[in-house]
């Protein structure tokens, strides 16, 4: 492997194979022309030392390698993506302000809508979005580092303000080549407990509600610990092991067939995601207004 730092640009690209499905999508995505892509994920390569897309007629796909970088671009983008807006920030004086923090599924597939709704309403707000495990947003806001935060996990202290948000469902995907893919009945809890799975650190809402259902069985050590929805969904896809996530993550897949879902007797998995907040019962400003348009998106839903 090449030592260096590897381009941001690149990175980007990389991430957006990942999501788009086609090196010529990520290259459209990102305002780059496609010899140039082509030319950026051959240097990424050989920066990594392994082979990172697999190309077919049907578009491209990450190698398991691939699969691994692109979890910690992930992470490196979102750290560079904050650094722009920190410095951003820096620049701008007399504007409204809020700091949100955020569990990785809220902030994945709702926060964005809600946060560009935000924007609309009141472009003059400036946004700082903190993403992490629930535990840490919890940590944040006891700490007042933040104005509002959502979580995920089964549980808020007694001494936040709380409101439901969301709701949602963990369940268990597999590739279609695994052998659950086959099976005829339902799995057992302990055939699911007595199973390495591609997790989420600890502390995250989604490893917590999993252990705590899964608590009065002997376990095995994760197959691999991931720090986010999106990685334990490419590599889910990517035929690396059983994983349970949330519906919001892979309600398309599952459609189109290209992961299974595995009923298991007994086991529910309904999760509540919740908006906290410390001070006050009725937040004020910025983070008052976001509140009041992700429970009228709630209602809207309903």
């Amino acid at each position: 492997m090449t030592r260096g730092w590897p381009d941001i640009a690149s990175l980007e690209l990389l991430v957006g194979i990942d999501d788009l499905g086609s090196l010529g999508a990520a290259a459209r995505a990102v305002g780059m022309a496609q010899p140039n892509a082509s030319r950026a994920i051959r240097q990424l390569e050989q920066r990594f030392g392994g082979t990172l897309l697999e190309r077919s007629p049907r578009g491209s796909s990450l190698t398991a390698q691939g699969t691994m970088i692109v979890h910690w671009a992930r992470q490196l983008l979102a750290d560079a993506e904050r650094l722009l807006d920190a410095a951003a920030a820096l620049q701008v004086e007399h504007e409204a302000h809020l700091t949100v923090t955020s569990s990785m599924t809220v902030a994945e597939y709702l926060l964005p809508t809600w946060l560009g709704t935000l924007r609309q309403v009141n472009p003059e707000v400036q946004i700082h979005l903190v993403v992490c495990n629930s535990l840490q947003v919890l940590e944040h806001v006891t700490n007042g580092t933040c104005d509002i935060g959502f979580v995920e996990g089964p549980s808020v202290p007694d001494d936040l303000n709380k409101i439901t948000v969301a709701r949602d469902r963990l369940v268990v995907v597999v590739h279609p080549s695994h052998p659950w893919a086959r099976r005829r009945r339902p799995l057992t809890m302990a055939e699911l407990a007595a199973t390495p799975l591609l997790a989420r650190e600890p502390g995250s809402g989604t490893r917590r509600t999993v252990d705590l259902a899964l608590q009065e069985f002997d376990r095995p050590a994760p197959l691999l610990e991931l720090g986010s929805g999106a990685a334990i969904r490419t590599s889910a896809l990517n035929g690396v092991g059983p994983a349970v996530i949330s519906t919001l993550a892979v309600s398309d897949v599952l459609k189109s067939g290209e992961l299974r879902m595995v009923e298991v007797t007994g086991l529910d998995l309904q999760r509540t995601l919740r908006a906290v907040w410390r001070g006050p019962r009725k937040l004020s400003g910025p983070a008052g207004e976001l509140l009041k348009l992700v429970l009228r998106s709630a209602r809207d839903q309903r």
